[in-house]
This record gives C-alpha cells, structure tokens and sequence, in this order.
C-alpha cells in the first residue's frame, strides 16, 4: 500500500503545471521613454536559440511556485528569453506573451539580499516589453490582452501598508519637507506603470475589446492604489487613469462615482487618504470638460462631495487642486457662485488661521467670476465673515481680507452695493482705524475707508454717526455692568459675616 502511495504520489508531482497568465504596466511621460530606459536599464538579456522560444513555459520557472508576493519561493529555473530583435517576425508575438507571463512572478523587495540575479532578468525583460509596445509592433489581440492586464494586476494590485499618521500630524504635514514612504519594489512597480500607460496610450489597443479587462474591477483597483504613500506612485496612477477616463467612454460615470465615493468616505469617516490632491488633479481636467449646460448629476457632485472637502483640517494637502476644480465650476456656470459662497461660509474655520487664508484666496477667485445677481443674493452674509476676518488679531487673515479691494471685480461689486455692504463693515473698519496692532493692516484699513468716502461722503458719514451712536450705547451698557459688579461687591462685603443670600436687583 505504501509503494502504491508513493508512486502515485510522484507521478502527480512529475506532471508540469498550467501556464500562468500575467499583465503589464507604463509611465506617463511617452515622449521620454528612451531616456527612462537608460535611467533603469545597463546590459542584454541572453541569447538563446529559437527553440527556446518554443519550449514549454514550465521548463523556464514553475508559476505556481513563484507567484507569491513578499517572501514567496523562486524556481531555479527563473532564466532571461532571447531578446526580440534575436528573433524572427513570427515569433515575436509569441515570445511577447511568453515574457509577460514571466513578469507575473512576484519578488520579496523587503530583503534586498534575495533573488538578485532573478530580480535584475524581470526587470531587464519589463524594459524589453516597454521598448516593444513602443515600438508598436506589437498586435493587442483579445488573448494578448487578457494576459497583460492578468501581469498587470499581479504587480500592481497588493494591499498598501501606510504609515501610521492622525489626522493631527497630517494638519501640519509639508508635503516638501516630510519625507515620503517610498515602496522598496519601485524599481519593478515604475517599469509596470510605464508598460500598462503605454498599452492605454497604444493605437493597438482597441478600446472595445479592452474594456473587457480595463472593466469596473481593474478601475476599482486602480483607485484603491491612490492611497499608497510613495508620490511616484501616485504620479502615474494621475495619469494613467486619466488616460483609462478619456479611451474608455463606457467607464466615465462609474469613475466619478467611485471618485465620489472616495471622497465621502474621506470627509465623513476617516480624514485620511494620501491620494485626494492627485484625484482632485484628475477631476479638475474632467470638469474643465464638461458640456453645457451642465447636467443635475454634476451639479450634485460639486455641492455633495467638492464643498465638504473644505471640511478637513488636513485641507493644505489638497486646497490648490480643490480651489481649481471649484473655480471650474463656477467658470462653466455662473449661477453656481451663490451656492458655491454659502458653502464656504458654512466650513469657515473659527480658530485655525492658516485655513481661513486659504478660503480667503478661494473666496476672491469665485469672487472673480461671480455676476451682480448671485452676488446680490450671498453679498449679506458673505460681508459679515469678512468683517470678522478684518478685525482678526492673525495681521494675515487681516490683510488677506483688505486685498480684496485690490481686484478690480470685486471692488466693482462693492461699489454697486455700497448701500448695502458699507453699514457691515464700517465698525470693523473703523475699530482696524484705532485700535489694530499692525501698521500695514492699519494702513490698508485707512485706504479703503477712503474709497468709501470719496465714492459716498454722505453713506460714509451716515455710517460713521451710527458708530459713534453704538459707541455711546455700548458705554452706558459697560458702565451700568460695572455699577452692578462695584454694587454687588458691596453688598457681599457687607454681609460678608453671614451666611444670607444676596440679591441684587
């Protein structure tokens, strides 16, 4: 019984296992392909006779052994194919798939001692793939297809392990300054991201048998790699993914959608996600885009998912990208200003100075395309925000805030509605006058009172003696508290002994 077993057994190990199916990856720059290529690449693969081209897979790496990330084992066997120009014509598509499943082997890069030898033949071989599709002779056929997106998602698609960071450290992270986690498998990731951008950006590629593999799933994916912490990573999934949005029409509303989801599950749950300036890059150019008139579903995407990014005390990591998109909106349809205003005014930050510059910047480039009747309708609250960032104590919210009269729009907008905005600002004006602690933001105040009063001596002087009238209501007010404080601490001092209660009327 026991020899029995073990002839079974051996002749089950004897027989050569099923070939394994494996995808590719490209970088965003095309143009400079070549001088990549001289960045990544020293030295040929091997020659081998052209009967190695034919030869079954397994003889070369057993796939069901190597395909395994960090740590996995490595057949000995893991050996260069013959380069492409070694090759006849025929053979090249052949050889072509032969090398993208040889791709789908995973190395450990955590240990930068294991498998040098096989790690450099992958890496030669991801070049030589990059080169060929380049070189556009290569033919996507439905069959090459299913296999390179199969190796591109075997190196692409692993789970992300960022660093622990708050939301805390994030507010007051510096992109520039901080260095950034940077993926030890780079070196292979890089040349994949380049192959997968070069087979989007292919001719060759037929985007309706493409889409057949380029489905919701691999675009899921993609997205969920925007989180990784390495910024060169983020860099190709921009545009890569841009490229997917522009050659896959069928895919565009889903993209959005995920998109969105994102960025609802950033502002409402967790605050954190490495990716949310990239996505932003990508949306700005989608809007920029859009048709007109723009359609209900857009116009709930900037109100339900755009505005809420303010949110965010990590906002510094994403604000340029956020203004951009924002900005477009209100570019493609004007009437969106009121809505877009009431939003910032709903998230303005009370304590955090740094932020409310930031809307201050926003709020005057909205402020630039915005028409009289959608100002006419936000100019009220609008004005009472801004009359507390003038008399901020943060000299920058101040000054940011008095700029506003540098635009020649806005001040265009102020002039028309004087009647209504100069009574809303007038007491912060004037307190900036007296009593402001900073000599520029003390100097920019004097300036625009004087706008005020050589456009309407007679509405400035009438704002001036209501102040001054609430300035006398205001110190009878102080000096009846004070009258009641100096009455009540008689009265307690008085009946200091006893242990009766005092009532001041």
């Amino acid at each position: 019984m026991i020899k029995q077993f073990l002839s079974k057994v051996s002749r089950k190990q004897s027989k050569p296992s099923k070939n394994q199916e494996s995808l590719g990856t490209q970088s965003p720059n095309l143009s400079s392909a070549s001088s990549k290529r001289s960045d990544l690449v020293s030295g040929n693969s091997r020659k081998l006779v052209n009967s190695d081209i034919s030869a079954p897979l397994n003889t070369r790496f057993n796939p069901n052994e190597t395909k395994f990330r960090n740590g996995g084992p490595v057949s000995v066997s893991y050996e260069a194919l013959p380069s492409f120009r070694d090759v006849p014509s025929t053979e090249k598509q052949n050889l072509f798939i032969k090398k993208v499943v040889m791709c789908s082997v995973i190395f450990d890069f955590n240990d930068p001692t294991k498998h040098l030898k096989e790690k450099e033949i992958k890496r030669q071989t991801l070049l030589e793939l990059v080169d060929f599709v380049a070189s556009g002779n290569v033919k996507f056929t439905e069959s090459v297809m299913q296999e390179f997106v199969k190796m591109v998602s075997a190196n692409l698609f692993r789970e992300l392990t960022p660093q622990p960071r708050d939301c805390k450290v994030l507010e007051s992270y510096d992109v520039e300054e901080e260095e950034p986690s940077m993926d030890p498998s780079w070196p292979h990731l890089q040349i994949v991201y380049e192959l997968l951008l070069r087979f989007i950006a292919s001719p060759e590629a037929d985007a309706k048998v493409a889409k057949k593999f380029i489905d919701h799933y691999f675009v899921l994916k993609l997205l969920d790699l925007f989180d990784s912490e390495d910024p060169r990573e983020r860099e190709y999934l921009k545009t890569i993914l841009h490229r997917v949005y522009g050659k896959f029409m069928v895919h565009r509303p889903f993209i959005r959608k995920s998109m969105n989801n994102i960025f609802y599950r950033f502002v409402l749950e967790t605050e954190k996600h490495n990716g949310i300036a990239e996505l932003l890059e990508i949306l700005g150019s989608i809007v920029n885009g859009f048709a007109l008139p723009l359609k209900e579903e857009h116009k709930l995407f900037l109100s339900r998912a755009l505005i809420p990014l303010h949110k965010p005390k990590c906002l510094a990591m994403y604000h340029q990208q956020l203004s951009y998109c924002i900005t477009q909106f209100v570019e493609k349809d004007c009437k969106l200003a009121d809505m877009v205003i009431r939003g910032l005014l709903k998230y303005w930050p009370v304590t955090n100075s740094s932020k409310e510059i930031m809307f201050l910047g926003e709020l005057e480039e909205v402020l630039e395309t915005t028409q009289q009747p959608e100002f006419h309708r936000c100019m009220v609250p609008l004005f009472k925000q801004i009359a507390r960032c003038l008399n901020s104590l943060h000299f920058q919210v101040a000054e940011r805030a008095l700029f506003f009269w540098n635009n020649d729009h806005i001040e265009s907008l102020i002039r028309q509605n004087r009647k209504v905005i100069l009574p809303i600002i007038f007491p912060a004006l004037e307190r900036n006058g007296r009593y402001h602690w900073n000599q520029a933001v003390h100097s920019l105040t004097l300036n625009v009172r004087k706008i005020f009063f050589d456009l309407d001596p007679e509405l400035f002087n009438e704002c001036l003696l209501n102040f001054q009238e609430e300035e006398v209501k205001e110190e009878k007010i102080k000096a009846r508290r004070e009258s009641t404080w100096k009455r009540l601490e008689e009265v307690a001092a008085d009946k200091v002994s006893s242990n009766e209660a005092v009532l001041v009327n």
